[in-house]
C-alpha cells in the first residue's frame, strides 16, 4: 500500500488524490472521498438522497446511497478504468454525506431536496446525486434548471415517467410530464434510453426503446443522444433498472429485456462532448441484489461521470 493511513474518508489532507485504505476496510464514503460539509475547492460533490416513500412497487432505494458508497470502494487505489488514470489526480471531490429528510412528513421532501441541491450548486461544484427512488431527481432537476434553464433530459430507464400527474403527487413515475409541462426540461433536446414499457404519452421526447437498444452499437447510441441534446445543459439521470434484471436485480421494478452494463457504461464512456451540469444514479434497492451486482452497477455508473468531470478538467 502507498501509505499507513486509513479510512480517508476522515483523514485526507486533501480534496485530490488516490486513497490507501484497502477495499475491504475503511470508512465507505464515495471511492474514499473525504466526507465533509465543506464545499469551498470541490469540483464535484457526492451526495446521498434517501428516500423511496414514492415508489409503485417495491421499496428499498433509500438503502442506495449506502450500498452504491460501500460498492464503490473497489474502484480506489488503482487506476480507473476505462479512464487509465486517477481520476482525482486534478479533480476535487467530496462526499456531502446525505440530506435529511423527516420521514414523517413527505410533502416536505421536494422542497428539502431542492432548497439543499441549489446551497451545493451555488458553490459552482457538480452535483452527482444518489439516490433514492426517481422522484427525487424532480427537485433536482428545478435546482439545476434554476442556475441553467431548460435542461436537455438524458434518461437511462425502462420507463417513461410520464404517467398522470397533478403537480402535487409524490411519484416516481410521473415526474418528467411534470418537468416538461413546467418548462423545466427542453423535450426537444431530451432523449430517453432502454424504455420498455408503454406510457400514456411521450412528451416530445425521443425514445430509443429496449429492442433498438439491442440493435445499436454503443457509438451509435452515444451519438444519437449528444445529437439531441446538442450543445444544451444536461442532466444524466440513470435509473438503475434500465439494466436488464440480469445486471441489476436489486431495484423495484425490473423490467427484462434490457442491455448489459458493459453496453451502458460504453455509451456513457462516449458522452465527452455533452454540456453536462448534474447527474443521478437511483433506483439501487439492496434488498433485492445479489452479491452486490446491482451497487457495483450503481457505483459504475456513478464513477463513469467522474470521469467525463476529469476528461474536462484534463483538456
Amino acid at each position: 500500500m502507498p501509505s499507513n493511513a486509513i479510512d480517508n474518508a476522515f483523514t485526507a489532507r486533501s480534496l485530490t488524490g488516490a486513497a490507501s485504505d484497502p477495499t475491504y476496510a475503511g470508512a465507505l464514503s464515495f471511492m474514499r472521498r473525504k466526507y465533509t460539509k465543506n464545499l469551498k475547492g470541490a469540483d464535484a460533490v457526492v451526495w446521498g438522497i434517501p428516500f423511496d416513500a414514492a415508489v409503485s412497487n417495491r421499496p428499498g432505494a433509500r438503502f442506495g446511497p449506502q450500498a452504491i458508497r460501500r460498492a464503490s470502494a473497489i474502484f480506489d487505489n488503482d487506476p480507473q478504468y476505462p479512464f487509465d488514470r486517477d481520476l482525482f489526480e486534478a479533480l476535487a471531490v467530496i462526499d456531502h454525506g446525505d440530506c435529511l429528510l423527516d420521514y414523517g412528513n413527505h410533502q416536505k421532501t421536494p422542497a428539502t431536496i431542492e432548497r439543499e441541491a441549489a446551497k451545493i450548486l451555488r458553490s459552482g461544484a457538480f452535483l452527482l446525486s444518489l439516490g433514492g427512488d426517481h422522484f427525487v431527481t424532480w427537485p433536482l432537476l428545478k435546482a439545476h434548471a434554476a442556475l441553467h434553464g431548460p435542461l436537455a433530459l438524458v434518461q437511462f430507464d425502462a420507463h417513461q415517467d410520464t404517467w398522470f400527474d397533478d403537480g402535487r403527487r409524490i411519484d416516481h413515475g410521473s415526474f418528467v410530464g411534470r418537468a416538461v409541462r413546467d418548462g423545466v426540461i427542453d423535450p426537444a433536446h431530451s432523449i430517453q434510453i432502454g424504455i420498455r414499457t408503454h406510457a400514456p404519452e411521450d412528451c416530445g421526447i425521443e425514445i430509443v426503446h429496449g429492442h433498438a437498444v439491442e440493435d445499436m452499437r454503443a457509438a451509435e447510441i452515444a451519438q444519437a443522444i449528444i445529437a439531441r441534446a446538442g450543445d444544451r445543459p444536461a442532466y444524466i439521470t440513470f435509473d438503475i433498472d434500465c439494466l436488464d434484471p440480469a445486471f441489476a436485480p436489486g431495484t423495484g421494478t425490473p423490467v427484462a429485456g434490457g442491455p448489459s452494463s458493459a453496453k451502458i457504461l460504453s455509451v456513457l464512456r462516449q458522452l465527452g462532448a455533452l454540456n453536462l451540469v448534474g447527474a443521478d444514479v437511483v433506483e439501487v434497492a439492496p434488498a433485492y441484489d445479489h452479491a452486490d451486482i446491482t451497487a457495483i452497477a450503481g457505483a459504475s455508473v456513478a464513477m463513469h461521470y467522474l470521469g467525463l468531470l476529469a476528461g474536462k478538467e484534463r483538456r
